[in-house]
């Protein structure tokens, strides 16, 4: 279960809309206010606030649609099909820390009154929630325990989905389930605009829009700089061979698009894949033998012993040989519950990382330098 968890977060991305009620006054009719997002769009019409989530699978078919109607006036006359979810929301239950934590930068953590897979909730307001009865256990996201769902009466029900998905005995209850599918967006500041739609869900259009405005400002600020600078770019190597698998983010991915901007070369820049590549040791060794630095997020791995233990070839690779090699312990740091919102800290992290050349501060928030 953790393996699949992790697999779904290292994937895992945002939305955008300008609000309901009060704000009213601020939306302009017809346009969506998604700029950098490709699977979302929000757009407003009278009295409710339409999203349209695209299949991330399934090119031009739609996942699913959202109306959004204040919960203080009555549902419009004619309005499109989908399914109408009453805001702002105020009892949610949530399947990943994630989300829970983009709903509490919202200022909104008291929404989340139920979790699933509480264990993999890195959060001591939930944990504090779930010890004093406040926040229900529901139980394992793939079979939550119905009974605790009906008795929370949540208002919304917030997951990630993946391809063909069936939610069981939930999805009879009829309650709105939000698919969160900002994890498969194509780049990092598209995923991180997903907090406009979660903005909406919870009647704080105008912070939400505060919030990724200064992301995409810090975010274009790096970016920029390594365009604008003749920067010796290295090659970057990224996770690891578990099991005779090493899988590494492809071409047209997110991550591929974070070593791009912040000034690093990826060996398979030329693929096309958004998703990830399944590759064997002989092939990631025969194309990034050479790379300057590797990046790996493994919390067994402390000392380049340890990576010579996990596999007994891993001394080939250059990074290895020059100690340039980075490791994130993700039992310790919450790499996944931080990045997808804030992509400008991890690309600052990694423009540290790459141009130790470049005067500044070389604080490093989720990689540390691997001991000898």
């Amino acid at each position: 279960m953790r393996k699949i968890l992790s697999t779904l977060l290292l994937m895992l991305l945002f939305v955008a809309c300008r609000g309901t009620g009060s704000d009213n006054n601020l939306k302009t009719q017809g346009d969506s206010v998604i700029t950098e997002a490709k699977l979302i769009s929000i757009t407003h019409a009278q009295g409710y606030t339409q999203v349209e989530i695209k299949d991330p699978w399934k090119q031009g078919r739609t996942l699913h649609t959202y109306l959004l109607v204040p919960a203080s006036e009555q549902l419009p006359a004619n309005m499109p099909k989908g399914t109408v979810v009453r805001t702002p929301v105020k009892n949610v239950l949530v399947y990943s820390s994630v989300h829970s934590g983009v709903l509490r930068e919202l200022g909104s953590d008291d929404v989340v009154k139920g979790v699933c897979d509480a264990q993999y909730f890195n959060d001591s307001i939930i944990d504090a929630g779930l010890k004093d009865g406040t926040i229900t256990d529901c139980g394992n996201s793939m079979q939550p325990t119905v009974e605790k769902v009906i008795a929370m009466k949540p208002d919304a029900i917030l997951l990630s989905p993946y391809q063909d998905a069936t939610y069981g005995q939930i999805t009879k209850l009829n309650v709105p389930i939000i698919e969160c599918a900002d994890y498969m967006e194509y780049t990092p500041l598209g995923r991180a605009e997903w907090i406009k739609f979660y903005g909406e869900l919870v009647g704080k259009p105008q912070v939400a829009d505060s919030i990724y405005n200064a992301v995409v400002k810090e975010y274009n600020r790096i970016k920029e700089y390594v365009a604008s600078n003749k920067l010796v770019r290295p090659m970057v190597l990224t996770e690891n061979v578990i099991s005779g698998i090493w899988n590494v983010p492809g071409g047209q991915s997110y991550m591929a698009q974070f070593i791009k901007d912040a000034g690093g070369d990826y060996p398979w820049a030329d693929d096309k894949n958004t998703g990830s590549l399944t590759l064997d040791f002989n092939q990631v060794l025969a194309k990034a033998q050479a790379a300057d630095y590797w990046l790996l997020k493994a919390p067994s791995i402390h000392t380049l012993a340890d990576l010579k233990g996990s596999y007994s070839l891993n001394d080939q690779f250059k990074a290895y040989k020059t100690g340039n090699v980075y490791v994130c312990d993700t039992d310790k740091i919450h790499f996944f519950d931080r990045f997808p919102f804030h992509p400008e800290v991890l690309l600052q992290e990694y423009f540290r990382i790459f141009h130790p050349e470049v005067p500044g501060d070389k604080t490093l928030v989720f990689f540390q330098k691997i001991e000898s």
